[in-house]
């Protein structure tokens, strides 16, 4: 597999190749220092945006990494989504330069997405006895809020930069939507509407729109290996207008993955296999 780490800029509605790799990287942060921040192989990888090359972060014990991944708000901290000592994808936090994982959540699986504005929360998504839900607890751990359950599945929980909503995926009666709800579960409000299968919202951090992935109508979860849109929607809803059509899915942009001026944001396609 050929993996393409890639810069798409809003002004000139255009996308750029940083980095080539003959293998699967996945699911780019972006590092308000100049570099970006993936995943492969179990492992998470530094991405300088000058010099743009893999070097890998020292995560300790934590070797089998998923690609929900990313950075805390000052970005001293880094935050993983590793299974390496627990049945499930289990929660932990580290130096941003890395180090050794300290462990956040006490049940699993958990999948982080999202870290509130003010450093102090994080939102993700977790199996409690039933289908995937929204929850949030304190960076350090503690007890965990059940935000919403009331899908058939939830996903990619994002905070708004002003940390008043927090946006995600779920699924009703089969149909995949972009929804928003207040961080203690009121508000709850759809935002999309249509026949896409819609995945990872990110909103943007000047607050005025939402990056998001767009699967074909009847696609079941988020597959790699599809030909799939990155699409834009404003902050209150509305019409959605596509960016760019790409093949991947699945790693693209499964977290917060936008510039910190929000002109730009990164994402992973992939070069798609012919027999």
């Amino acid at each position: 597999m050929i993996s393409e780490l890639c810069i798409f800029d809003l002004e000139a509605r255009s996308a750029s190749v940083l980095l080539r790799y003959d293998g699967h990287i996945e699911a780019p942060n972006w590092h308000s220092d100049g570099y970006l921040i993936v995943n492969g192989g179990g492992r998470l990888y530094r991405v300088s945006l000058e010099k743009p090359d893999l070097v890998e972060i020292d995560t300790g014990f934590a070797l089998q990494c998923n690609n929900d991944h990313g950075i805390s708000p000052d970005g001293t901290r880094l935050v993983i989504s590793d299974k390496s000592q627990t049945e499930g994808s289990c929660l932990y936090t580290l130096p941003i330069e890395g180090g050794q994982p300290e462990r956040v959540t006490a049940q699993v699986p958990s999948y982080w997405h999202g870290w509130s504005p003010d450093g102090k929360t994080l939102a993700y998504v977790g199996r409690r006895g039933g289908p995937f839900c929204l929850i949030r607890c304190p960076f350090e751990g503690g007890t965990e809020t059940i935000v919403s359950d009331d899908y058939q599945h939830m996903d990619g929980p994002d905070y708004t930069p002003d940390g008043r909503w927090i946006w995600f995926n779920g699924e009703r009666d089969g149909q995949v939507n972009l929804w928003r709800v207040q961080p203690d579960g009121a508000g709850l409000q759809q935002m999309t509407n249509d026949e896409a299968v819609t995945w990872f919202p990110h909103p943007s951090p000047t607050g005025e729109q939402i990056l998001y992935l767009a699967y074909p109508p009847g696609t079941k979860g988020h597959p790699a290996g599809m030909h799939v849109t990155l699409r834009l929607i404003g902050a209150e809803g509305g019409p959605s207008r596509a960016l760019l059509r790409l093949y991947g899915g699945q790693g693209t942009i499964n977290v917060p993955c936008w510039s910190a001026d929000g002109s730009q944001f990164a994402f992973m396609r992939f070069v798609e296999e012919h027999p």
